[in-house]
């Protein structure tokens, strides 16, 4: 049985947007493929887990799935109705009755040309691009359609013709007796491997498929405020079905390069600004570079290591659900107060005096290699 969605993030059901959101960031990090090269599991895991957040960050999908879990929303597929789609309550009385479904949705039509995959690929950009979006370019080697045959599958002149075997259904009924009565089943036509023709001259290219390998490259749209670990959505931009069979969806996985000064943490950027003793006692004017240009930090006296100066709304844009931000995190700067680690003897003597007059006990030894020759022939 697969996994509930709420664990697979980690999650109570009660929980809120921000922390389905602060969940899935986190469990996305642990089992990227980067962090876990060549590991087969943590790569499966990792799907699963963006899988659950897909459904879980959306009301509709989340409502669907709470009422009836996996099959509301279609399993690993997308959303739709859970009474109509396949294995849902619509086919068993279709198998047991041979008619309509009273939950709805209708007999099954002919299915034609089976729908392509979905396929995934990795976009890589810089730090600053997913804060402030930008537009990239991905590449994914994929079925396209064949100019040659149009997609057709049927050699240049020649046209492909309805399938004698399932009559362009696409699909084979078949009827057995059982306790309960007849059992109707229906499987992908063997023929015409469910396309629902025949195709006499196949097109060489294509070998009778009506559609090619090649890499392709599409421009994307990037978000601002997306992360690492966070996927993009194209919808028929995967590989196209055989014979004119509508296109799957491309799955961009975003991978953000980090920062040479900057951490992010949620909506926020952070960063450590280090001071010398003296600038964090008597207080410094000091000059910040952020991503939207310097500004300048007032650091008062008397600052302790670890203050922390926050610089509201210059973080990172928040995403929603539409893909559209709504406001921005905070920058926060945090003071780290160096000590020096060499002193020459003038500064020695002077953070002496500034001891003894704050009446401090402070070591009366130089210390270091040089002290100990000193004492060992002493």
């Amino acid at each position: 049985m697969a996994e509930d969605f709420y664990s697979l993030l980690g999650v109570s059901r009660g929980a809120n947007a921000d922390e389905l959101k602060k969940a899935y960031r986190k469990r996305a990090r642990e089992l990227h493929p980067d962090a876990n090269p060549g590991n087969a599991e943590a790569e499966a895991k990792f799907k699963e887990v963006s899988r659950a957040y897909e459904v879980l960050s959306d009301p509709d999908k989340k409502a669907r799935y709470d009422q009836f879990g996996e099959a509301g929303v279609g399993g690993s597929g997308g959303g739709g109705d859970p009474f109509g789609g396949a294995g849902g309550f619509g086919d068993i009385f279709e198998a047991f009755f041979g008619g309509a479904s009273p939950f709805g949705g209708g007999q099954r039509g002919p299915s034609g040309p089976p729908r392509g995959q979905d396929i995934e690929t990795v976009a890589d950009i810089a730090f600053e691009e997913a804060v402030f979006g930008c537009q990239t370019t991905v590449k994914a080697r994929t079925a396209v359609r064949c100019d040659d045959c149009a997609g057709s599958g049927a050699k240049a002149g020649t046209s492909p013709t309805t399938c004698s075997e399932c009559n362009g259904a696409g699909q084979v009924r078949r009827v057995r007796q059982s306790m309960l009565g007849q059992m109707v089943t229906a499987q992908a036509c063997s023929r015409c491997s469910g396309t629902g023709q025949s195709v006499a001259s196949p097109c060489a290219p294509c070998k009778g498929e009506g559609r090619v390998i090649k890499e392709v490259s599409y421009p994307i749209e990037v978000p601002a405020g997306i992360d690492t670990g966070q996927t993009l959505r194209l919808t028929g931009r995967g590989a196209v079905g055989q014979r004119g069979g509508s296109a799957g969806d491309l799955f961009v996985h975003m991978r953000v390069a980090d920062h040479d000064m900057y951490q992010r943490e949620d909506d926020d950027l952070v960063t450590d600004i280090e001071v010398s003793i003296a600038q964090a006692a008597l207080g410094s004017t000091i000059q910040l570079p952020t991503l939207d240009g310097d500004e300048v930090l007032d650091v008062p006296s008397g600052t302790q290591h670890g203050r922390e100066f926050v610089l509201k709304g210059r973080g990172v844009p928040r995403l929603s659900q539409g893909g559209r931000s709504r406001g921005r995190g905070d920058l926060r700067a945090r003071i780290v107060v160096a000590v020096p680690t060499k002193l020459s003897d003038a500064e020695r003597e002077l953070l002496r005096k500034f001891a003894e007059s704050r009446g401090e006990q402070v070591s009366t030894h130089e210390g270091g290699l040089k002290s100990k020759i000193k004492s060992a022939f002493s």
